[in-house]
């Protein structure tokens, strides 16, 4: 199989760091290889020991490496938290070719325009999203390419990020002894493979609630237009499990895989499981229902949170309601609490891929979708462009042409991740 085909998402959250390897076949992705550690030096999303991050990532590519026989050197990597932001911009150029047709060249240099944007010292910008483009005053145009014009815009959003955080993310991935094609934001590939095009115009809340951090990207008229992180997520109710049973937390973490429920009135008497409780040899007996008395309260409290979070970010009532992913909304009842909390419609979006179905997958195989897009579209206007070129150069050889039409397709696709 071809390097080009290949491509590896990186995940690192504060439960697990998770590499997921997809295979791309005539625009179709297969999920061919999953690797996952627990992760250390994590906490509530954010990298706090640089050694011990390094040996998780590590360990999950060389699982991943081991599943599908093959070495990995490049990842897409994924980013969140609390220090991201927004912002709307716009950018103008007028286009250069002499029979006015837009070309790959056109695009790169609107999309510069649009990065022109005041920033404060300590950030800098992660990418660029264009929402639409311009032609001569026709708008809503997705792909211009290949359009005659005089006059091209752009309407973009810039995500932009901390310094301090995105260079210590570069950083353990580089010292994990992998180079990085690319930053992604996670809300924008997790709305990729999670949410329907409907879904987006409408108005939808996406809610990726993960162990130490809940990401919430508020998705309208088909474009990501707000994003928040809450330091809260699966840990806190693991916590209070273990403060509920007094056992230890690795304990409580397992106990809450098992015979957690997030309701009461779901929960079953008769399922019982003995607890190691610290200062005590003796083991104590619970029952579910012990366990979602202790569970339900906390559940309840996240999405009360979520909601004020929304509410405060300026969105009251969305048609498309809320959309949860991550892992912690695998647990039995999450879907009725955040029904019942949330007061709109709610449902959980889980990756349609073989060995990957599951809320805890869809940032990852998000990733993989959406540089797969933007990957399969800049490869094939990079040889259309190639094409061209020869052809009106007779005297460059192919390989000539080849390296400069590729390394236009590398800038222009560096924009988009």
């Amino acid at each position: 199989m071809s390097s080009n085909d290949i491509i590896v998402s990186l995940d690192i959250g504060t439960s697990k760091v998770r590499a997921i390897i997809g295979e791309v076949v005539n625009g179709a992705i297969n999920i061919i290889g999953v690797g996952s550690a627990d992760s250390q030096g994590i906490r509530k999303g954010a990298i706090v020991d640089i050694d011990q991050t390094v040996q998780s990532i590590r360990s999950a590519i060389d699982h991943a490496e081991r599943m599908v026989g093959i070495q990995i050197s490049e990842v897409y990597v994924g980013i969140s938290g609390n220090h991201i932001s927004l912002q709307s911009s716009h950018g103008v150029v007028a286009v250069s070719n002499e029979d006015r047709e837009i070309g790959n060249d056109d695009i790169e240099r609107v999309i510069q325009a649009a990065k022109v944007i005041p920033l404060a010292p300590e950030r800098e910008i992660i990418g660029v999203v264009p929402n639409q483009y311009v032609v001569d005053g026709t708008d809503q145009i997705h792909d211009p390419r290949s359009m005659i014009g005089v006059r091209l815009e752009v309407e973009a959003t810039i995500v932009t990020g901390t310094k301090t955080a995105i260079h210590n993310l570069l950083r353990v991935v580089e010292k994990s002894g992998l180079k990085v094609t690319g930053l992604i934001l996670m809300s924008l590939a997790a709305g990729h493979l999670a949410l329907s095009k409907d879904e987006k115009a409408v108005g939808t809340v996406l809610v990726d609630i993960g162990a130490g951090a809940t990401t919430i990207a508020v998705y309208n008229e088909g474009n990501l237009v707000a994003t928040s992180t809450l330091p809260i997520g699966g840990e806190y109710i693991t916590n209070d499990i273990a403060y509920g049973l007094r056992t230890q937390a690795d304990i409580a973490e397992k106990i809450k895989l098992k015979f957690g429920c997030a309701v009461v009135e779901h929960a079953a008497a008769d399922q019982v499981f003995k607890v190691n409780r610290i200062g005590s040899n003796v083991d104590k007996e619970f029952s579910q229902v012990d366990l979602a008395n202790i569970v339900e309260p906390r559940v309840q409290e996240i999405f009360h949170l979520i909601l004020l979070e929304v509410q405060r970010l300026g969105f009251t009532e969305l048609p498309g309601g809320y959309v949860l992913t991550g892992g912690t909304v695998s647990m039995p009842g999450m879907l009725a609490v955040a029904q019942h909390e949330l007061g709109t419609s709610v449902r959980i979006a889980v990756p349609d891929f073989i060995g990957v179905r599951d809320p805890s997958f869809t940032s990852g195989v998000g990733i993989i979708q959406y540089a797969s897009k933007y990957l399969r579209n800049a490869k094939q206007s990079a040889v259309k462009k190639m094409v061209t070129s020869t052809a009106k150069k007779a005297s460059s050889s192919p390989e000539e042409a080849k390296p400069s039409a590729m390394e236009r397709f590398k800038n222009w696709l560096s924009e988009f991740i």
